[in-house]
């Protein structure tokens, strides 16, 4: 019963088509200067129509099956589409397709002028439906941004502590430097300029890691998770939807899919891992590393200087003993494993700065 409801509703349809294509063939010719081609009778001009629309019908309904199973497949796919975004992305959709389409009513208000009505209807329709579509795309792509500078806004006006200049690169966040929490504490003094982006990847990869099997792996995801809430409750910053961005499909690997969005947006990857951080130079991919702050910030000291240090453990090499600073720093202590368990006076001889950090070599001050 539902079938031959469906086959009939697309042979009225068809019927209807054809109708309007035997208006449209008569008005094209009227148009051209040949109205004796179309200067039929009353009765003439119903066998014409009705022609047309039995042809069309039943085009239609020999293609009904055809049609349905297009259009299933089409509203499968847009659900499985829809089902993918956030609600955000929709929301945000809804709000573009709203807006071209009120820039479309105002543009299709100048083909008003035109005196061909077939013209005038199928550019409007046309311009409908770019600027519909136009409308969707924009504000679905460039949706966190807009969230995100709205967001700064609010947030300069009332505390201006998360100030943010839209004229900064996008700051993109990696699972490291979620993991590792210190980027809450940098974001809360205002460092961060710019929108921050925090890819939908990165947040796959922290889910993860955090139902691993492994306890310590387990424990680092759920802190990254819990980073990652406090950031979003604390700025607003929602997780950016790179389905639209079609150029990541094909890349597996989350560190690469990193690096190219970043070459999309413009942006600059936020991160701690070292190995990320040299192939971001390969790739050209500029990289605000936590771990080189940290270790750019922290006291200088230089050959020659004394200070007093807990000696807590053996070094690897014989007679040597390790000291830390207190902001973690490893300090080795020649000629100092006697003293361990002990807090002594220590000369710094040497410092090393590498890009993993920083070593500080000593020994017993005088008198020892």
């Amino acid at each position: 019963m539902l079938r031959n409801l469906v086959r009939a509703v697309f042979t009225i349809v068809g019927a209807m088509i054809g109708y309007g294509v035997f208006l449209l063939a008569k008005y094209l010719i009227e148009f051209s200067g040949h109205e004796e081609w179309v200067d039929f009778s009353g009765v003439q001009e119903l066998c014409i129509i009705a022609l047309f629309a039995i042809i069309f019908g039943l085009l239609f309904f020999r293609l009904t099956p055809t049609l349905k199973k297009q259009g299933n497949k089409m509203a499968n796919n847009i659900e499985s589409d829809l089902q993918k975004m956030s609600t955000n992305d929709i929301i945000m959709g809804t709000i573009g397709l709203i807006a071209g389409l009120i820039i479309a009513f105002l543009i299709s208000q100048i083909y008003a002028t035109i005196n061909i009505p077939f013209l005038n209807v199928i550019l409007n329709v046309i311009t409908y439906i770019i600027l519909g579509y136009l409308g969707i795309i924009i504000a679905t792509k460039k949706g966190p941004d807009i969230r995100n500078i709205i967001t700064s806004s609010r947030s300069a006006a009332s505390s201006g502590r998360n100030r943010q200049k839209t004229g900064a690169p996008p700051k993109i966040f990696d699972t490291s430097v979620i993991i590792d929490g210190r980027i809450l504490d940098i974001m809360k003094t205002g460092f961060i300029e710019g929108p921050v982006v925090i890819p939908e990847f990165v947040l796959v990869e922290l889910q993860h890691i955090a139902d691993s099997s492994d306890s310590l792996k387990r424990n680092r995801g759920r802190r990254g998770l819990d980073i990652l809430n406090k950031i979003q409750t604390d700025y607003g910053i929602e997780i950016y939807n790179t389905m639209s961005e079609k150029a990541l499909d094909e890349i597996p690997e989350v560190d690469i899919k990193l690096l190219k969005l970043a070459q999309i947006m413009n942006g600059k990857v936020v991160t701690n891992d070292f190995n990320l951080n040299k192939v971001a130079g390969i790739k050209g991919v500029e990289v605000l590393n936590i771990n080189e702050l940290a270790n750019t910030l922290k006291p200088v000291v230089l050959p020659g200087e004394e200070m007093e240090l807990a000696l807590v453990k053996e070094g690897k090499e014989n007679n040597q003993a390790v000291a830390y600073l207190d902001d973690g720093t490893m300090i080795v202590v020649e000629e100092g494993r006697k003293f361990i368990g002990l807090t002594i006076k220590v000369l710094v001889t040497s410092v090393l700065q590498t890009s993993a950090g920083r070593m500080i070599f000593a020994k017993p001050a005088a008198g020892r």
